[in-house]
């Protein structure tokens, strides 16, 4: 029977690159390390890994244990952790990874509350403007707003967000404000690097909904493109939920309100899912899902 211990070994030279990295992951010995990977070679007489003083590379051989290793492994943590929830409450390491904007207004809010509720539970959140792999990246769940590409992953849908345009007083004090959807070619637009659906603003047009835009300035994230609205830097199409506060506090005004179309970008959250959700994850899906009534549309 293969021995836990050398696949985990095997698992985290391939996570981490390195034996030397593996062993100060694991608190051992990069002797130890390769004894292990050894011992697991010899067992399965095959070579998991090919060595040289400059890298690692997995055989074809390794390639396939690695993707069996990681779901053994993976059940054992399921199977622990899930044996833990029934006699205590969720515990554990919960890594979170979504846009900048999402983080900073959707979850970083609520942190203290969800900690509060969950003493024993310790979040580490990762801030990223492109879909990452669950899998590969050790992320337990993500936020995503939009429509959702990953069939593959389990989601729960937290709500939805209106899309508006908007810009500073001190903008439309310099520039003028836009009284048709023909004016804004005379206007600084504000806009996305990537992608280019993102870019898409909710106003109609000729042959169909939906008016393409090709900024002056274009940024990745929504967070900075927020930023260079308030800076008076041009007109920009964002959610609600990261600019509501601004439009109420009067930072930013509310443009073409009654031409444009009733657009909303749903927020989901996502993780990936093999029978019962770990606990400390479900708590913090059904946390956020509790709490984001009212900031979130239905």
């Amino acid at each position: 029977m293969l021995n836990v211990d050398a696949l985990i070994a095997f698992v985290a030279v391939i996570d981490t690159g390195s034996f030397s990295a593996a062993a100060e992951r694991l608190s051992q010995t990069p002797s130890g390390i390769s004894r292990a990977i050894s011992r697991l070679e010899s067992q399965l007489s095959m070579t998991l890994i090919t060595r040289t003083t400059r890298r690692l590379d997995l055989t074809e051989e390794g390639e396939w244990l690695l993707t069996r290793a990681r779901k053994v492994l993976a059940d054992l943590q399921d199977t622990e952790e899930q044996l833990i929830a029934r006699l205590s409450q969720p515990s554990g390491l919960v890594r979170v990874s979504a846009a900048t904007p999402v983080l900073d207004h959707l979850v970083a809010p609520l942190a203290a509350a969800f900690m509060d509720s969950y003493p024993l539970v310790r979040l580490e959140l990762i801030s990223g403007e492109t879909v990452i792999d669950l899998i590969e990246a050790r992320i337990d769940l993500a936020i995503r707003v939009g429509p959702l590409a990953d069939s593959t992953l389990n989601a729960r849908r937290l709500g939805t967000s209106r899309l508006r345009l908007l810009a500073s007083p001190e903008y439309l004090a310099r520039h003028g404000t836009p009284k048709n959807i023909e004016q804004l070619a005379d206007h600084r637009l504000l806009g996305f690097t990537a992608p280019s659906s993102l870019n898409i603003w909710p106003l109609p047009q000729f042959g169909g909904d939906g008016l393409p835009i090709q900024p002056t300035i274009a940024a990745s994230s929504g967070e900075t493109l927020r930023h260079l609205s308030l800076g008076g830097a041009g007109i920009v199409c964002l959610a609600e939920f990261l600019t509501r506060s601004d439009v109420e506090s009067g930072r930013l005004v509310p443009l073409l309100e009654t031409v444009t179309l009733p657009w909303s970008q749903p927020v989901w959250c996502v993780f990936y899912k093999q029978g019962a959700l770990v606990p400390r994850i479900g708590a913090l899906v059904n946390f956020l899902a509790q709490k984001l009534i009212g900031v979130l549309d239905e």
